[in-house]
């Protein structure tokens, strides 16, 4: 993996944000550079592990999954072994170590109330690093957030993206937990399996080409092209990029807990997530009903962002600012130790 990113390259991995599947050609395009430019820079960043493509699963569209947002109080000695072993899930989407070091966030897509049960009642309980625990169920997620691309691309090149790709970077039918049909007017999927071939596929590798696809699959290439565009257009599954925030400048990152006026929580929800900050936001369960994950600069871009974009919001009563320390793991891909 990288240390460091130049100017061309983050605005490439920012552009694979927005559209994890965009062609070379398409990339060229939107970011007016040659082609030949991108293939020499976004290939390498691939084969080093730099980037990462995947798939996330639609908890809608499972209706056996139970998306969960666990934060977990350990002993400080021992928050990596479990942040670790909590990575090591099949069940986790992301995993990060909060605060002072001694308390962990987790998102998981759970297969139903029994394995929710015995995460909760037996697993947590049984682990002695483990001090205490709340969950919170993700009830929706606001799509506006998947556009996020550090601040380093203009509103033109992310339309462009959204435009020329519209298979990977349609916000709209990116919702991980929308369960309204799609207006794109594809025809809908079967109803997917947990084990469907071609979604465990994807989530190995986002970017893979259908000739690819069709081999792990026992599909054709051609079934694979039609099958995975019913899978994303219906919401089945989000296609991602992940890589490391920090090589796009993002130094300072947090989770914040906003606790947000009923009848405020769906615009407040919609208008943090589309702010250039915003990575992530989706409203929960439990004393904070709006959950952010922020990525900024420093820690100056934070505490003005908390000033001046919250503090500006009249129907936020609390936020909770838990700042990432260390992250095990995003988009349901363990991160690499370095």
């Amino acid at each position: 993996m990288r240390h460091s990113l130049d100017g061309t390259d983050r605005r490439i991995a920012a552009a694979l944000l927005i559209a994890p599947r965009a062609s070379w050609r398409t990339l060229a395009h939107c970011l007016d550079l040659s082609e030949r430019t991108v293939v020499r820079r976004a290939g390498p960043l691939y084969a080093d592990g730099t980037l990462r493509a995947t798939a996330v699963r639609n908890p809608v569209r499972f209706p056996a999954l139970i998306p969960l947002a666990l934060r977990v109080r350990c002993r400080p000695n021992r928050v990596r072994v479990v942040a670790a072993t909590l990575a090591r899930r099949p069940d986790t989407v992301w995993v990060d170590v909060l605060g002072g070091g001694d308390e962990i966030s987790t998102i998981l897509f759970l297969d139903g109330p029994e394995a929710r049960d015995t995460l909760l009642l037996r697993d947590l309980p049984a682990t002695a690093a483990v001090a205490s625990w709340t969950s919170h169920t993700l009830l929706r997620v606001f799509p506006t957030s998947f556009s996020w691309s550090a601040g380093l691309l203009s509103e033109r090149e992310t339309s462009l993206l959204h435009a020329a790709d519209p298979l990977s970077a349609d916000p709209l039918s990116a919702d991980p937990l929308s369960a309204d049909p799609p207006s794109s007017g594809a025809p809908e999927p079967a109803e997917p399996l947990l084990d469907d071939p071609l979604v465990e596929a994807l989530s190995a590798n986002g970017r893979a080409g259908y000739t690819e696809l069709a081999a792990r699959t026992g599909l054709s290439p051609l079934t694979a092209r039609r099958r995975m565009d019913a899978l994303i257009r219906g919401r089945v599954v989000r296609l991602a990029t992940e890589l490391d925030l920090a090589l796009l400048g993002c130094h300072a990152e947090a989770l914040l807990w906003l606790t947000v006026s009923p009848g405020a929580l769906d615009a407040t929800g919609e208008a943090l997530g589309r702010h250039p900050r915003v990575r992530f936001a989706a409203a929960t369960t439990g004393p904070a009903n709006l959950l952010l994950a922020v990525a900024v600069a420093d820690l100056s871009a934070l505490y003005a962002f908390l000033t001046e974009t919250v503090g500006a919001l009249e129907r936020i009563s609390t936020v909770e600012t838990t700042p990432i320390l260390v992250t095990a793991k995003r988009t349901g891909l363990p991160r690499p130790t370095r």
